[in-house]
């Protein structure tokens, strides 16, 4: 290994030690993704694209054999967008996953008419043990509401009015703790869709400087397949800016809407179970 290898497994080395300390001290997730998945890109940037078989000249990495080379040519900014594009990746997964979980294990409409059922027939528990079979953001809610009901339900020190504001106090305190959780994460695509753009356009205005100033330097003496080579190195920063860019705003997009429409259902089911216990209270 000659030198260039030394300093890439170096910087990596210092960007897993960032994951693991941020993880370990701060138990933050976020913080050990992006720096696990940039130390991850600089390895496959510095050793695997840049590795000497890739160059004519081998360890000097100046004229690329093949399509890693050319790539490792456009320079560490490839790295860094390389390393956006897994993160992005990372989060669409991790959002999918949450999302679906917070659905829940069964077919929401039917899980609602199914306690509305229990609740019209008086029978409480049950429809507290059917929220806890369900699972989910939404059947937890509905569950906190239904067993601060039960509680309170045969408390004389409670008027009706007052049952129902302490049952709509604990569906909105876990309203509050659940909501969150699905709009979790969605800020860091959002992010990394504004940040890889400028990050590629970086990298291919810099590319294109150095194919010019080459030009400049050998007096228009560069030939044509050598300027093409410098242009498709400067343009491989914007097409990887794009590409996380692209997953980026499409995940944004599609689980915002996916999230909107879920809080929405929620709303919608906390009003249905709110006017039913409101009435059988005041009866």
């Amino acid at each position: 290994m000659d030198q260039f290898s030394y300093v890439v497994i170096g910087v990596a080395a210092v960007l897993f030690a960032f994951a693991g300390v941020s993880y370990a001290l701060f138990r933050s997730f976020n913080s050990f993704i992006v720096f696990l998945w940039l130390g991850i890109s600089a390895v496959i940037w510095g050793l695997f694209m840049g590795a000497p078989g890739n160059f004519k000249d081998g360890f000097l990495r100046h004229d690329p054999l093949n399509t890693l080379g050319t790539i490792h040519t456009g320079g560490p900014l490839v790295a860094a967008l390389l390393g956006m594009l897994f993160i992005a990746i990372t989060y669409v997964v991790e959002r999918y996953l949450v999302i679906s979980k917070a659905r829940g294990t069964g077919d929401l409409h039917a899980f609602m008419k199914n306690v509305q059922a229990q609740i019209n027939a008086n029978d409480v528990k049950s429809a507290i043990d059917s929220c806890a079979a369900q699972k989910g953001s939404l059947s937890n809610i509905v569950r906190s509401g239904l067993e601060r009901y039960s509680q309170v339900e045969h408390d004389q020190n409670f008027d009706p009015e007052k049952k129902i504001a302490e049952v709509q106090r604990a569906i909105d305190e876990a309203m509050n703790l659940e909501t969150p959780l699905l709009e979790k994460n969605l800020v860091i695509l959002s992010t990394v869709a504004s940040l890889a753009t400028m990050v590629g356009l970086l990298g291919t205005t810099i590319g294109m400087i150095r194919s010019f100033a080459a030009l400049g330097a050998s007096g228009g003496a560069v030939s044509a397949q050598a300027l093409s080579i410098g242009i498709s190195e400067a343009l491989y920063n914007t097409a990887f800016g794009l590409g996380a860019a692209i997953i980026s705003i499409l995940a944004f997009n599609f689980f915002t809407t996916k999230v909107d429409n879920f809080v929405y259902m929620i709303d919608e089911a906390v009003l249905t179970v709110m006017e039913t216990l409101t009435i059988k209270t005041k009866k």
